[in-house]
C-alpha cells in the first residue's frame, strides 16, 4: 500500500522558515514535488526533485527562497522554505509516481499526500 505523509506545517511571521518533509513508503522512490493550494483556487506547483537528486524545479513565486532536497535512505523528501510570505499561505501537499520526470503539472502525479497547512502571518 503506497502512502504518502506530509509533515512539518505550522503557523509562522512573515520572514520565517519552515522545514516540510514528505515521506513516501510502499512504492519506489522516484521523482518527489510540491504542490499548494489555497481556498477557490486551483493547485499550483511549487517545486520538484528528480529521483538522483540532480534536477530540480522551481515556480517563480518561490525560487530563491524555498528548496527542494531528499534523502533516497529514508524515502523522505523535503522543502526548506525561507523569507516566507503571506502569499505562502496555503495547504502544502506532497505528491509522487509522476509519468513526467520532474514535473509541476498535477495530472502527471499519481500518489498524494493528505497535505499540511502552512500559515504566514504579516
Amino acid at each position: 500500500q503506497v502512502q504518502v505523509v506530509e509533515s512539518g506545517g505550522d503557523s509562522v511571521q512573515a520572514g520565517g522558515s519552515l522545514r516540510l518533509s514528505c515521506k513516501v513508503s510502499g512504492l519506489t522512490f522516484e521523482d518527489v514535488a510540491w504542490f499548494r493550494q489555497t481556498p477557490g483556487k486551483e493547485r499550483e506547483g511549487v517545486s520538484s526533485i528528480s529521483r538522483n537528486g540532480v534536477f530540480r524545479r522551481y515556480s517563480d513565486a518561490v525560487r530563491g527562497r524555498f528548496t527542494i532536497s531528499r534523502d533516497n535512505a529514508k524515502n523522505t523528501g523535503y522543502l526548506q522554505m525561507n523569507t516566507l510570505k503571506p502569499e505562502d499561505t496555503a495547504m502544502y501537499y506532497c505528491a509522487t509516481g509522476s509519468r513526467v520526470g520532474s514535473s509541476l503539472t498535477e495530472s502527471d502525479y499519481t500518489y498524494w499526500g493528505q497535505g499540511t497547512q502552512v500559515t504566514v502571518s504579516s
